[in-house]
């Protein structure tokens, strides 16, 4: 394969970074440049793949949800945005251009697409949820092809090719893959987390949930919990009172580590998410963030219950009342956390980012060329 230059246009949390991130290091161990276009919430990398590599921070913002005034000065930083990669990506032209989702993706891709047809890159998104993004439905049909995370997802043009390639998730969690689920003989392992920068809900409604199992079962069960840093302190205190061994955090680290030992995840449905759960194989009660623009939590959760690799609880269902129900019978039956598990492990896909990779390469020859 001859070496080429591809742009990775990713930024805002890390559930569209860490794809972005693993794609990245599959490329460059295949030869090929990368750049980095990206916003300011990501901003530069001075650590990872990216770093000491060319970097580009764009303007934009978000405009689904906004109201009109804070909608056209999205739609301004973003027509800066799109001028801006456009005048980049003529200067460096690129081979192609792969986006991960969200605002950030905009520029980059509808930037190359407004260059001339002999200078225009391949230009490629990545959608890792099971419904189609606004920002990539917005692409969409103006792209040379679609990498999907999920068999089916809604929203996909007819005539733009879709591969099934699976979302790529980090090094250390594809490690996970194959491993198995060791189900508990003793203590519970519950690792809950709430996606990058954690969720009241999960706070306000797991402690008192668990507080409110029988002595004989709640004496088994230890928690790695994420929480928001406004509200460590009152779930530490929460769990001190029920007697229940607990490690509360804002952030959570060694996430693979933490997801070998869990014997139940319980957190939302974003891509990444599901990914990582997959490629672990761990059961998990899922609780799709309620304000996504098109449901896509909901949709991935759907897609887990469908195969029974987990199970769903919509949060204006999620209640203290209804969890500690829901996990009198699961935390009681190995036996229905282990088919769970097994049945997650058969969703995932590890190899995820060598699959996109490959996606990509296989169309770079047709690339024209010219001065």
């Amino acid at each position: 394969m001859t070496r080429h230059c591809i742009a990775v246009a990713a930024g805002g949390t890390g559930g569209h970074f860490f794809p972005a991130e693993a794609l990245a290091c599959e490329l460059v161990r295949r030869g090929h440049d990368i750049i980095l276009m990206t916003d300011r919430r990501a901003g530069m990398r001075e650590t990872g793949v990216f770093a000491g590599r060319q970097q580009f921070v764009l303007p934009g913002a978000g405009i689904a949800g906004r109201g009109i005034i804070r909608a056209a000065r999205a739609a301004v930083a973003l027509g800066r945005g799109v001028m801006q990669a456009r005048g980049i990506l003529s200067r460096i032209r690129p081979s192609a251009i792969i986006g991960f989702g969200g605002y950030p993706s905009v520029p980059p891709l509808l930037g190359g697409s407004l260059l001339p047809q002999g200078r225009r890159p391949l230009l490629f998104i990545h959608e890792g949820n099971a419904v189609l993004g606004k920002a990539n439905g917005f692409l969409a049909p103006r792209m040379n092809g679609i990498a999907t995370s999920f068999p089916v997802v809604a929203g996909v043009p007819e005539g733009i090719p879709a591969t099934l390639t699976g979302m790529p998730v980090r090094p250390d969690i594809a490690a996970l893959a194959g491993e198995g689920y060791v189900p508990s003989n003793g203590v519970i392992n519950l690792l809950v987390w709430g996606g990058s920068l954690g969720a009241r809900v999960f706070s306000d409604v797991v402690p008192p949930a668990l507080a409110a199992l029988a002595p004989a079962l709640r004496a088994r069960v230890q928690v790695t919990q994420q929480a928001r840093a406004e509200d460590v302190e009152r779930v530490r205190a929460a769990y001190r009172a029920a007697g229940i061994p607990a490690t509360v955090a804002p952030f959570l680290d060694n996430v693979p580590d933490r997801l070998r030992a869990a014997h139940l995840v319980i957190g939302r449905a974003g891509g990444s998410s599901v990914a990582e759960l997959t490629v672990a194989g761990r059961p998990s009660l899922l609780v799709p963030l309620p304000i996504a623009a098109r449901d896509e939590q909901g949709a991935n959760a759907q897609a887990l219950c469908d195969a029974h690799a987990a199970w769903m609880i919509r949060q204006p269902d999620f209640t203290a009342p209804a969890l500690t129900q829901r996990l009198r019978e699961l935390l009681a039956d190995r036996d229905l956390l282990a088919r769970t598990a097994q049945a997650a492990a058969a969703l995932g896909r590890p190899d995820a980012a060598a699959r996109l990779a490959d996606m990509i390469e296989a169309r770079l020859p047709d690339l024209p060329r010219t001065a």
